[in-house]
């Protein structure tokens, strides 16, 4: 007769981390009627079997431990490169509850917070909550991711997303391949998106990204598919189109819009680009995410845009101060406005006084 396989909750472990031996045990206790229960008695220890016990949902630890804190323990698990790890769910135990001491413990990345002197239903419930807000917590990323992947549109350019891009681009490549007809690929790039940010705002840089996506989609047929893949970088897919016509559009598209002059408050934004260009007809590839990574390996060949000019007379930190103030709503102020102003005043004549000398 085979063995009953144990309740789902019980094949779940809890980790007790705490340097008394009392505790753990007290713990154990409670948590043993639900899940199964491990224990540690420092943070090190508890590391080690946190990346060896990949049946470990949650970890209840103390703050105050030989070897590895508590403090330490977390800030490992949230900077760890194991998604599993990182998110794991921990409930601070101790006998501190000063808010201080659990306003830092949340700080560093704790789910919850409870007491040594807790008794069993009140900590059987707190990790029920926390286990299903976790969980809810998950459910709402998987949603959300599988929205993105399923989504045709960006919605700051009105492009195609990348993951529509490959869908469509996938067709087209089996398409030509058995049809010996050809697909190209052309990549541009805004090389000074990060300059536009930095003269203007990250708002005036993307309204400059939606801008040129309009541009590109005017300058494509309709049956070609355009697609923004970062921040300030697009793929142009076109079926059908050899690598010397796409090569020629690419440099019509970074000559014209090398050449473009945007005004920000008195100042010209100014352009560079990239584009990169790769074809099933001369270039040797097994599958369209290939000659869109040829064609985005191009763009970094070009020449990198050039840092962006000092903002004459002004250092950007008072440059910063500046925006701020002309950004500034005087009703913040209230009654201390006058004050303000008259503060602002005496530093206008300073600055006057020393243009004189």
């Amino acid at each position: 007769m085979s063995a009953v396989p144990p309740p789902a909750d019980l094949q779940k472990r809890v980790l007790v981390v705490d340097d008394s031996r009392f505790v753990r045990t007290t713990f154990a206790h409670i948590l043993k009627t639900s899940f199964a229960v491990s224990e540690a008695n420092d943070g090190e220890a508890a590391w080690t079997a946190i990346n060896a016990d990949p049946t470990i949902v949650m970890v209840f630890t103390d703050l105050d431990m030989p070897k590895l804190n508590g403090f330490g323990l977390l800030e490992r698990m949230r900077k760890s490169d194991d998604p599993r790890i990182k998110t794991l769910p921990v409930v601070v135990i101790s006998g501190n509850e000063e808010p201080a001491s659990k306003q830092k413990a949340k700080d560093f990345g704790a789910n919850d917070f409870i007491a040594k002197s807790a008794d069993a239903p009140e900590v059987l419930a707190r990790l029920d909550n926390v286990l299903r807000l976790v969980k809810a917590s998950k459910e709402l990323e998987q949603t959300r991711m599988a929205v993105q992947s399923t989504a045709t549109h960006d919605p700051l350019t009105g492009t195609h997303t990348p993951h529509y891009l490959v869908t469509e681009g996938r067709k087209h490549f089996a398409h030509a391949r058995r049809h010996s007809g050809d697909l190209s690929v052309m990549a541009l790039r805004l090389d000074t998106y990060e300059s536009i940010v930095l003269a203007a705002t990250k708002d005036i840089a993307d309204i400059v990204v939606a801008r040129i996506a309009k541009l590109v989609m005017e300058k494509v047929r309709a049956e070609d598919s355009v697609a923004r893949v970062a921040q300030a970088t697009f793929v142009v897919l076109a079926a059908g189109t050899a690598a010397s016509h796409m090569a020629a559009l690419a440099e019509r598209l970074r000559r014209e819009l090398d050449e473009a002059k945007v005004t920000y408050r008195e100042q010209v934004l100014k352009f560079v680009t990239s584009v990169g260009v790769a074809s099933l007809s001369s270039d040797p590839v097994n599958a369209i995410e290939d000659l869109v990574r040829l064609s985005m390996q191009r763009l970094q060949t070009q020449p990198k845009a050039p840092p962006p000019p000092p903002k004459p007379g002004i250092p950007d930190e008072l440059e910063r101060v500046l925006r701020y103030l002309e950004n500034l709503d005087p009703a913040r102020l209230g009654s201390a406005a006058e004050q303000f102003a008259k503060r602002l005043k005496k530093i206008s004549k300073a600055i006057q006084a020393g243009k004189k000398d």
